[in-house]
């Protein structure tokens, strides 16, 4: 049986675990928003259209931040077509999705629905198709009180109160090819840099986000974000991150050592960042939104998804509808405990997507919506992980995966909060449990309060329509305390979460 050790001491900190890391992210993007969040005719909608069964479950997830209209759809959003009367607003052509656009949400339903699940707004802008004027009219006409056109225009659209949007996303991947308007690292940089000073001209205080890579296999990543950031770093925040994993060529060994490469991505971004920074001698600090990470098999929806009839521009058609396995949510947790080791760089992070895009949570036209896979470990260390995350002591035995070389087959992230204290450990082994010991001798006395594991002897299991209960978390038995050691067996396959507190 494999063994790890690792010891917890609550003076090893890596950083505060801020709460939008447990952000996510709705696009105009197949049924995300349509038939997702917004379904006027569902038996649980309310008077404002949304479905009250999905509010429920986002309240449940843990969401802090959603990241909002875009993604891809956002270099082609004109803002100005998603608020008025609903009557008036046009249909437009969705170039990132071939689809069509009947903005029927926009900007003041979106901020609408945010109250109802209670998470904070995180808006993009189109640096894409349009530029810096379109930036600051949005601006105005959702954080501006009263007394401008466009403030006023928000307020004849019943919305009293500014929506006070705190966090902006400068564009989009940036750097992809397929992006509308997209340029060269030192093109879009400008760009970001006038937008950026242009919209602190009307509140300082803004938090705003550059792009970054789109993925670190792109060609220009480094470069781009070495670029960027050389025209923009006194005049943002943070960076961004984007990163899908999927199982490449049957390759499971690798797919469950994914977390690997997020590591090395966020170290090799933080570093390009000091870079930058000491070479300008600032005494600022860039830090990461990783604001796209999930599981996605992008290969597989590409090659039989993709829509490019210049006579068809479906609503809402059913894209990237993944259906996540246990193996897939046990790389969704590890994604999780990478995102935590690095919480003093990583304070902002977006699970792509919230609602059957590549989503925790899926719905039926007029029928139930369930949870997924990944919805538990998500909705799990959006709950336990507060206070700070610790850097740990971890020893483990390891193996051999053809991407990532030797990686341990046990990975752990841990956080501790006065006196309560999570850990997240994921069991990358196919076929043997592991056995994993956890010094708790410095917390003190404490007790265990939860100990709750996701596998299944079937890997391949998932919760679909037909059996939406299918997977789930199970409490672990195994986990004991005794002279200071927590003790506890980790299936094959496996993510679980610890809790235990001071007694």
């Amino acid at each position: 049986m494999p063994t790890a050790h690792l010891t917890l001491d609550p003076r090893a900190v890596v950083g505060t675990v801020n709460r939008r890391l447990f952000g996510s992210f709705v696009e105009h993007l197949g049924r995300c928003v349509y038939d997702g969040i917004y379904e006027p005719g569902h038996p649980t909608a309310d008077a404002h259209g949304f479905r009250g069964d999905v509010v429920e479950l986002v309240r449940e997830l843990g969401v802090s931040a959603i990241r909002y209209p875009g993604g891809n759809f956002v270099s082609g959003y004109r803002w100005e077509d998603g608020v008025g009367p609903r009557d008036q607003r046009p249909r437009r052509l969705d170039l990132a999705w071939h689809s069509t656009e009947t903005n029927e949400v926009g900007l003041d339903e979106f901020a609408t629905w945010l109250e109802l699940v209670g998470s904070e707004l995180m808006y993009a802008v189109n640096l894409g198709t349009r530029g810096v004027l379109e930036a600051l009219d949005v601006l105005e006409y959702a954080n501006i009180r009263s007394g401008t056109r466009l403030s006023d225009w928000r307020i004849a659209n019943g919305r009293t109160e500014p929506h006070r949007v705190g966090m902006w996303c400068l564009g989009n991947e940036m750097d992809g090819p397929w992006q509308l308007g997209h340029g060269t690292a030192d093109e879009y940089g400008a760009l970001a840099a006038k937008t950026a000073r242009a919209m602190r001209q009307v509140d300082p205080d803004l938090e705003l986000v550059v792009c970054g890579s789109s993925g670190s296999a792109m060609p220009t990543f480094g470069a781009w974000e070495r670029t960027v950031l050389e025209h923009s770093y006194d005049d943002v925040d943070y960076i961004s991150c984007h990163a899908y994993y999927e199982p490449k060529n049957g390759d499971l060994d690798s797919f469950l050592a994914s977390a690997v490469d997020m590591d090395g991505f966020i170290e090799t971004v933080v570093s390009i960042a000091d870079e930058v920074k000491a070479a300008r001698g600032s005494d600022k600090t860039i830090n990461i939104s990783f604001d796209e990470w999930n599981v996605w098999y992008m290969q597989r929806h590409l090659a039989e998804e993709k829509i490019t009839d210049v006579e068809q521009w479906p609503v809402a058609p059913r894209l990237l509808e993944d259906s996540y396995s246990v193996a897939d949510a046990v790389v969704f947790g590890s994604l999780l405990i990478s995102l935590l080791r690095h919480a003093d760089r990583v304070t902002s992070a977006s699970l792509a997507q919230l609602v059957n895009v590549i989503a925790p949570i899926m719905t039926e036209p007029g029928g139930p919506a369930w949870r997924q896979t990944t919805f538990f470990p998500f909705a799990e260390t959006s709950r336990l992980a507060t206070g700070e995350a610790l850097a740990l002591a971890l020893t483990s035995d390891t193996h051999e995966t053809e991407q990532y070389g030797k990686v341990p087959l046990v990975d752990a992230a841990a956080t501790h909060d006065n006196g309560a204290t999570a850990v997240f450990l994921v069991n990358r082994s196919t076929t043997e449990p592991a056995a994993v010991t956890i010094d708790v001798a410095a917390l003190g006395g404490v007790g265990l309060v939860s100990a709750r594991t996701l596998s299944d002897s079937d890997i391949t299991a998932a919760n679909t329509l037909g059996d939406p209960e299918r997977v789930g978390l199970a409490d672990n038995t195994s986990a004991v305390i005794a002279d200071g050691i927590l003790s506890v067996t980790l299936p094959p396959v496996s993510w679980t979460a610890l809790s235990v507190a001071t007694r």
